[in-house]
C-alpha cells in the first residue's frame, strides 16, 4: 500500500499550520505534520499519511488548495513509524533518470551509514513517488529523501566534501536531473 504525502496550502489563520495538525489528529491520524521553515511558502503544510490511512486531507478545515503524491518507502522507514520530534526535517526532492532510481537507493543507503555517524542527522525515509504521465513520458522517477537535522548548523556542516559519504553522494548526482531541498519542522 502506498503512503501519502500532502503538500497544503492553508488560508490566512495565523495558527493554521497547528489547527490543521490538531484537526488530522482527531481523525484516523497522520504520522507526521510540518510547518515551513525555509523554501516553502509560509502558509504551506506537509503532511505524511501511513498506508491504509485515507484522511481527507485536501478537505481539511482550513485547506485551500494542494496536491498529494502515493510514495513507496525505498530503504526507510520500515514501519509505519512517526518521525522523531525535534531539529528541523530537510524535504529532498530528487529526480532522476528512470533507469537510475535503484542505483540512486543503493548508493544513497551506501552513504547513510557514514554520514549519520558523522553528523547528528538520522535519515526518516527515501520514498519512491508513483509514476505520473509526465514520469513515464521524461523517462524519470522522483525521490523523496527526508533527513532530520539537529539545526540548520547541523545540516551545513554535513555539506563536508572530505566525507566518505560525501563521495558516495556525488556518484548519485550525477544519475540527479533535479534536487529540490526545503526545510521544515515537525509539529508536535
Amino acid at each position: 500500500m502506498a503512503w501519502r504525502y500532502f503538500q497544503v496550502e492553508l488560508g490566512r489563520a495565523r495558527a493554521a499550520q497547528a489547527e490543521l495538525a490538531a484537526f488530522l489528529r482527531r481523525t484516523d491520524g497522520p504520522l507526521a505534520v510540518w510547518a515551513p521553515v525555509l523554501g516553502f511558502a509560509s502558509n504551506t503544510a506537509l503532511v505524511l499519511l501511513p498506508p491504509d490511512h485515507r484522511t481527507d486531507v485536501l478537505g481539511a478545515p482550513g485547506v485551500v488548495g494542494g496536491g498529494a503524491h502515493d510514495l513507496e518507502p525505498t530503504l526507510r522507514p520500515t514501519a509505519a513509524e512517526p518521525p522523531p520530534a525535534g531539529g528541523i526535517y530537510v524535504h529532498n526532492w530528487f529526480t532522476v533518470d528512470a533507469e537510475g532510481a535503484d542505483e540512486f537507493v543503493r548508493l544513497s543507503g551506501e552513504a547513510w551509514p557514514d554520514f549519520e555517524t558523522r553528523f547528528e542527522a538520522r535519515i526518516y525515509g527515501l520514498f519512491l513517488a508513483a509514476e505520473s504521465e509526465a514520469d513515464l513520458a521524461a523517462g524519470q522517477r522522483r525521490l523523496l529523501l527526508m533527513t532530520r537535522y539537529r539545526d540548520l548548523g547541523e545540516w551545513q556542516k554535513s555539506r563536508d566534501p572530505t566525507t566518505d559519504a560525501w563521495a558516495t553522494f556525488l556518484r548519485r548526482r550525477e544519475l540527479t536531473r533535479v534536487s529540490l531541498a526545503r526545510a521544515c519542522a515537525l509539529i508536535p
